[in-house]
């Protein structure tokens, strides 16, 4: 059958009432969350398992990808109104955006932001749909060696390339692989680092670690920063949509936006914030008007919101296709889709079409949900803002807590979460990222079941590892993420 009969069949699916209604509510969080700074979408997805189990996965997954949607869409308009990114892919729409709204063209930079968002999402929706596919069909040569390497480029570009410091990036990643190992082993059936406690036998529980590293260590991160201001809401001003010249000068910013944003989102390490980064640049040196480059240039807005809302898309090409995480939002997804049985990879298009199609119609959907929600709505979006900072995390914490004693109905999970929750706290204080921690937890199983069967296919010789062109391939890829950049700084210093 081909892409278009299969997304035929997914409009079917994403059509019906109640997954209308699952999108309907995914988009409006989403958005909402997006507002609210420091609440995002992997938090918002991650708080949301313990409570979508009684949801169909098709419906459940409508509704993930209106969070992660949303969030884009809303993380844009703190950004523009008081400087504050509610998003990490909004840091660089905060630049120009905010700029333009104490001009009093907050009105045109929220349009700008809203209808990029839409368009870019549209495109790299597009790009999936066709995408998906073929990279599918390309996984089915893949050996175990292969896949293992596959999760060794992961490891190492996402340790590289989120955080500061590439040693910070490895110790999270370690401390992830650690996690993962905890429990039975499944080949020999001993149990490791368990250390006599019959509550671990069975591993870390993945929904434990999410909620403690994104709720329980963001709130307790908030809190010990937290100093009461009254933080200044710009008023909206002028008409909704912008004028003939303000079109002519972002629709071209875009499509940049989109074609830097989508590529990007789909490379390992690649998350939202680099693709922002270089539309915000790129812009800047195709601009006519550079003078106005930090004054409010409409460009700085267009551009890194479509490459934001682009990346969006992005990442669900590895994470449908090969099982493979990108960003701690699609590691999040991935454990939801191991909640409901199912494991990501070339095999799941045949398996289960229709989650896969109408998931991917679901998003043409979301996109035209949130354009119609992101332009009215926009003033009733602002007064979230309004709650008091203690009240909402002091909300979110109950909400976590209820969570994980439903799923598990363990003391011991609740002090596991808030054990954890203390090391995400230290990990922020200190600068260590959270997405490699993450990725590493969720991958290590896959990795090590892949080594394995490539060593007992091989009987033990380590040059099994090397024998194929794919395998050498993401090893010499995974060898540049580790060494260009540290070139790059030397031949800056020289």
């Amino acid at each position: 059958m081909d892409t278009f009969s299969l997304l035929l069949d997914g409009f079917g699916v994403a059509l019906q009432p109640v997954n209308l209604m699952w999108a309907l509510v995914g988009s409006l969080l989403g958005t909402a969350i997006g507002i609210l700074p420091g609440i995002g979408p992997a938090l918002t997805i991650a708080l949301l398992l313990p409570v979508t189990v009684s949801v169909g996965p098709v419906s459940a997954f409508i509704m993930f990808a209106g969070v992660l949607y949303g969030a884009m869409y809303g993380g844009s308009t703190t950004a523009i109104l008081i400087n504050t990114p509610g998003e990490a892919g909004s840091m660089m729409t905060a630049l120009e955006g905010s700029k333009m709204a104490r001009a009093g063209r907050g009105a045109a930079a929220l349009a700008t932001a809203a209808i990029g968002s839409f368009i870019a999402g549209t495109i790299a929706t597009l790009a999936l749909t066709f995408a998906a596919p073929a990279v599918a069909e390309l996984a089915f040569i893949f050996t175990p060696a292969d896949y293992f390497a596959l999760t060794v480029m992961a490891f190492t570009s996402v340790a590289v390339v989120m955080g500061s410091s590439r040693v910070r990036g490895f110790i999270s990643l370690f401390i992830g692989l650690a996690l993962g190992v905890i429990g039975i082993d499944g080949m020999t059936g001993q149990p490791r680092m368990t250390f006599g406690m019959a509550d671990l036998l069975d591993g870390v529980e993945l929904t434990v670690v999410l909620v403690s590293v994104f709720a329980v260590g963001e709130i307790l991160y908030v809190a010990s920063r937290y100093r009461y201001q009254n933080e200044e809401i710009i008023p909206i001003k002028g008409k909704v949509f912008m004028t003939r010249e303000e079109w002519q000068r972002s629709w071209k910013p875009w499509l940049r936006g989109a074609a830097i944003g989508f590529p990007m989102g789909a490379i390992p390490g690649g998350g939202s914030e680099l693709p922002t980064m270089l539309s915000y640049s790129l812009e800047r040196n195709l601009s006519k008007k550079r003078e106005e480059f930090g004054h409010g240039a409409i460009e700085g807005v267009a551009g890194p919101e479509a490459a934001n809302n682009a990346a969006a898309a992005g990442i669900l090409v590895p994470l449908l296709t090969l099982g493979l995480p990108t960003s701690a939002t699609a590691a999040i997804l991935l454990v939801a889709f191991q909640n409901y049985g199912l494991q990501p990879g070339p095999f799941l298009f045949s398996s289960n079409p229709e989650l896969v199609w109408g998931l991917i119609a679901s998003l043409y959907v979301g996109n035209v949900m949130l354009l119609v929600l992101n332009l009215p709505l926009v003033g009733l979006w602002v007064r979230l803002l309004y709650i008091p900072k203690p009240q909402l995390y002091a909300g979110i914490l109950v909400f976590a807590m209820i969570g994980i004693w439903g799923v598990s109905g363990s003391v011991f999970d609740l002090a596991m979460m808030a054990g954890l929750g203390l090391v995400s706290y230290a990990m922020r204080v200190y600068g260590f990222p959270i997405a490699p921690l993450l990725i590493g937890l969720i991958l290590v199983p896959l990795a090590e079941n892949q080594l394995r069967t490539a060593l007992a296919a091989g009987q033990g010789q380590l040059g099994v590892l090397f024998d194929s062109a794919i395998a050498v391939t993401f090893y010499v890829v995974a060898v540049l993420f580790l060494f260009v950049p540290w070139l790059v700084r030397r031949m800056k210093v020289a």
